[in-house]
C-alpha cells in the first residue's frame, strides 16, 4: 500500500523527470544524501530499472580516513493529497505556485494519500566534488568486489522528499475481479505464483485499510550515478542522461556517449535504435500465446483489457509475472510470452492504455497488421494494402489516436500513407507494436461479429 501511494505520488508529481518512489517504508532509514543505491536492470532493455539500498555511503567506499560530511540544502517542497481510484485521480498544491493540479474520480478501489507538507533535502553537489577531490575507489571493498563484474551501477543519494508531519494513506477496495481471473488463468498454465501472491499487499478483498506514517519518511529521491575506472577514479554523472557503471564491465547495456532520457530513464540511442530493428525477434517471442486454446486465449485478453484501466493493478500484475519467469527462472514459454507483453502494456502511457481499453478485437489485428505492413515497405505503404477495416473513418481515426498518443503521426498523401515520429519516440513505438501483436493473437479466431468478454 506504501508503494502504491509512494509510486502514485512521483507518477503525478514527476512523471517525466528523475524521482524515484520508495517502495518500502524500512528503506527509508538508508536513504540519506550521499548513501549508495544500486542500480540493476530489468529483463528488457526498454524497462525502469530497479533500486535497491544498502548500508553504505561514499565515504564508505572511498579510500583514506577523511570522512565525507554531506552538506544538504533543505527546501519546502509541495503539499501532497492523492486520490487513486479506476481513473487517476489525486490533488496536489505547491506554494512555489510550479505545480497545481485538482481532479477527482473513484472507482472500486480508492487509496488516498495524504502526505501533507512535503520537503526536499538536495545534497550540496558542489561541496562534494571539492572535499571529495582527488579520492579513489576502494576496489576491494566488499560492495565493489559483488558488483564490479556485474552490470549493476552504483549511485549516490542526490536529493530526497520527506515528510514532515504524522500522515496517512488509506485504501478502500472490493475484489478487483479481472486480476484474480488473470492470477486464476496463470496458474492454469503451470505458474508456481502462490508464494508470489502471499507475498503481496494488494490481493485483500474488500478490505479498509489505513497506514500511518511518521514524519521524517522519504517517499521519494533522485540519485547521482558512479562511474568506476579500474584503478580507482571515478565520476559523478552530474550531465542528465549521463549513465555510470565499472569500466571492466564489458556487457554494459549503455555507453557514455548519445543518451536521451525518455521517461525519466535514460537510453543509449544507438543501441536503443539496434534493439528496435531487432523488434521482430520479440514478436517471435510472443508466439507460444497462439498455442494456448482459444478459451484460453479469449478469457485472458478480456481480463487483461479490464486491467488497463488501474495502471497500480496492472503493474502489480507485472511484477508478479517478473518473479516467476525471471527469478524463479520458468521456463514455461507461454508463461514467458505473458510476461513480455504484460511488460510491454505496462510501458505505455494512460492515454495510450485508456484507448486499448476501448478498442475491440478486429482494430487490434488490422492495426497490427497495419504495423507489420509499415515496417516491411520501410514505414511508406500504399493504400491499396491498408486492411480493410482501416478503410472506415472510425478506425482510421482510432489507429491516429493511438499513435499520436505515443507521439507518432499517420499521415496520408494520395495513395501514399506513412509515419512521423518525434524525437525519441521509438522506443514507445516498439512497446505499442508489441502490445497491440499480443492482444491480437490473444483474441484471434474470435467471433468478431460481437464484441463481449463474458464467457
Amino acid at each position: 500500500m506504501f508503494s502504491k501511494a509512494t509510486a502514485n505520488f512521483v507518477h503525478q508529481v514527476d512523471q517525466d523527470g528523475r524521482l524515484i518512489h520508495v517502495s518500502r517504508m524500512n528503506d527509508s532509514s538508508k536513504l540519506l544524501p550521499m548513501a549508495l543505491v544500486v542500480k540493476q536492470k530489468r529483463v528488457w532493455f526498454w524497462q525502469r530499472p530497479k533500486y535497491q539500498t544498502t548500508d553504505f555511503n561514499l565515504s564508505d567506499l572511498l579510500l583514506g580516513d577523511e570522512v565525507l560530511t554531506p552538506v544538504v540544502i533543505k527546501k519546502d517542497f509541495l503539499k501532497y493529497i492523492g486520490i487513486l481510484g479506476d481513473k487517476l485521480s489525486g490533488t496536489f498544491e505547491a506554494e512555489a505556485g510550479s505545480v497545481g493540479m485538482k481532479v477527482e474520480g473513484l472507482g472500486s478501489s480508492k487509496l488516498l494519500s495524504d502526505f501533507g507538507e512535503l520537503m526536499k533535502e538536495e545534497l550540496d553537489v558542489k561541496r562534494l566534488l571539492q572535499d571529495s577531490d582527488n579520492r579513489l575507489v576502494d576496489m576491494e571493498h566488499v560492495l565493489v568486489q559483488q558488483l564490479e563484474k556485474r552490470s549493476d551501477v552504483l549511485a549516490v543519494v542526490k536529493e530526497r522528499i520527506v515528510t514532515t508531519t504524522a500522515s496517512v494513506v488509506t485504501e478502500t477496495k472490493k475484489e478487483k475481479c479481472a486480476f484474480y481471473g488473470v492470477v486464476s488463468l496463470l496458474g492454469k498454465l503451470g505458474a508456481s505464483i502462490k508464494t508470489c501472491i502471499k507475498e503481496s499487499n494488494d490481493i485483500e478483498a474488500d478490505s479498509d485499510v489505513s497506514l500511518e506514517i511518521p514524519s521524517g519518511v522519504v517517499i521519494a529521491y533522485s540519485i547521482l550515478e558512479l562511474d568506476i575506472k579500474n584503478d580507482g577514479h571515478y565520476k559523478l554523472c552530474l550531465q542528465p542522461g549521463k549513465i555510470g557503471g565499472f569500466e571492466n564491465d564489458m556487457v554494459r547495456a549503455w555507453s557514455e556517449e548519445s543518451l536521451t532520457v525518455v521517461d525519466g530513464r535514460c537510453f543509449d540511442e544507438k543501441i536503443a535504435e539496434e534493439q528496435i530493428q531487432l523488434d521482430g525477434s520479440h514478436m517471435d517471442d510472443l508466439s507460444p500465446l497462439t498455442a494456448l486454446s482459444q478459451t484460453t486465449r479469449w478469457a485472458l485478453f478480456c481480463k487483461l483489457q479490464e486491467i488497463l484501466s488501474d495502471r497500480m493493478t496492472l503493474l502489480h500484475l507485472q511484477h508478479v509475472l517478473e518473479e516467476v519467469c525471471v527469478n524463479q527462472n520458468s521456463d514455461n514459454a507461454s508463461m514467458n510470452a505473458v510476461h513480455l507483453l504484460v511488460s510491454a502494456l505496462e510501458e505505455l502511457p494512460d492515454e495510450t492504455l485508456s484507448l486499448i481499453c476501448d478498442s475491440q478485437p478486429k482494430f487490434f489485428q488490422a492495426f497490427s497488421a497495419m504495423m507489420g505492413l509499415l515496417k516491411e515497405s520501410g514505414d511508406l505503404l500504399s493504400m491499396q494494402f491498408l486492411p480493410t477495416l482501416l478503410w472506415e473513418k472510425e478506425a482510421f481515426q482510432q489507429a491516429e489516436k493511438l499513435l499520436g498518443s505515443v507521439g507518432v503521426t499517420l499521415r496520408v498523401d494520395g495513395d501514399r500513407l506513412w509515419v512521423e515520429m518525434v524525437e525519441n519516440s521509438g522506443i514507445r513505438v516498439l512497446v505499442l507494436r508489441l502490445s497491440i501483436y499480443g492482444l491480437s493473437l490473444l483474441c484471434s479466431g474470435q467471433n468478431q461479429d460481437t464484441f463481449s468478454c463474458r464467457i
